[in-house]
């Protein structure tokens, strides 16, 4: 195309291309307002609509300066800063430049992003070889990308500190051993429930029988392994509810929340019992060990007693079944008054 210098009437012959290089965001319309070429970044913000061949005015929006309502009151805005926007993404606002070229060749405007330039970005996937090399928006990109990649660097730290902060509060209060939760764990629970009154519960002490001679005859490395499978006995026969954990050694607490009946914690605690009387096989040894089981509950008592009231409790409930024989369960009535 041809471009006039005003000052001197000299005619600058440039190719389509080049000045596509240079202004790639541009539109060159003709006398009567009608888009005849677009640039290649301008093709793009069109999407599946194409630009050439429709008005100026039927594409874009001219926001400011004020009442334009015509292609020839635009073209006296020449050389002023335009505010415009496309008609199908009012949203997206850009700034512009028209220059009114000499005689009847039209005009070209020449678009620029903005502080809209991060939602250009995004909306219609533009990169840096959209953009002229000397547009300033190609520093905004450099800024928004470096922004981006930080944010998502950030974000990734974070979750790794929150899933490392998680995993360490997990691992202290899990017996490591059996998968349970640990004494910690219990202490919290325990804490946490005294403290609600409005919540009943049932506190189970399970003290295996025989522990002590499996660590004697086949060591402690069996004695482990017996644990283990008291851990997975009891995440397979308590509900979600419920709350087991290894105090240490071969005692385990177990919170059935909320309280149940004589009749179920019996039924519960058998269940328990048998399954743990079944052998272990471990190595090419069986192994037999059994439980006892001590309850108390809450709702037994006529005031909710204190927690070092109710450990007492239960643990009087479990040396009852000890003194009765293996695999027995007791369950603690307080006197009423």
């Amino acid at each position: 195309m041809k471009m006039h210098a005003a000052a001197r009437d000299a005619v600058v012959e440039m190719p389509e291309h080049v000045l596509d290089r240079l202004l790639p965001m541009h539109l060159r319309v003709d006398a009567d307002g009608i888009i005849r070429h677009v640039g290649p970044t301008a093709a793009k913000l069109a999407g599946d609509v194409a630009f050439v061949g429709r008005p100026l005015l039927e594409v874009f929006t001219i926001r400011r300066p004020s009442g334009v309502e015509t292609f020839d009151v635009l073209l006296r805005a020449s050389d002023l800063r335009l505010g415009l926007s496309l008609k199908a993404a009012e949203h997206m606002p850009f700034r512009g430049v028209l220059m009114h070229l000499p005689g009847e060749a039209g005009a070209i405007v020449n678009l620029s992003l903005g502080l809209s330039f991060a939602r250009a970005v995004a909306e219609f996937s533009l990169t840096l070889s959209d953009f002229s090399a000397t547009d300033q928006t190609v520093d905004l990109l450099y800024l928004n990308e470096a922004r981006t990649s930080t944010t998502r660097l950030s974000e990734h730290l974070t979750r790794r500190l929150q899933d490392a902060h998680d995993t360490a509060q997990h691992q202290a209060r899990t017996d490591v051993l059996t998968g349970l939760s640990n004494r910690r764990a219990m202490d919290a629970e325990l804490d946490h429930l005294m403290a609600s009154r409005n919540q009943s519960f049932s506190l189970m002490h399970l003290d295996l029988d025989l522990f002590k001679q499996v660590n004697d005859t086949y060591g402690h490395a069996a004695g482990d392994a017996v644990l283990t499978e008291i851990g997975k006995i009891l995440d397979q026969e308590l509900r979600r509810n419920d709350f087991p954990a290894r105090m240490g050694g071969d005692e385990f607490l177990i919170i059935l929340r909320p309280a149940q009946s004589d009749a179920v914690i019996t039924r519960v605690a058998r269940r328990i019992i048998r399954r743990i009387e079944e052998p272990i096989r471990i190595g090419g040894v069986e192994v037999r060990i059994s439980a006892s089981i001590g309850v108390a509950s809450t709702p037994d008592y006529l005031r909710r007693p204190p927690l070092a009231q109710l450990m007492a409790d239960v643990d009087e409930a479990l040396y009852t079944a000890k003194r009765n024989g293996r695999g027995q369960i007791s369950i603690f009535k307080p006197q009423l008054e």
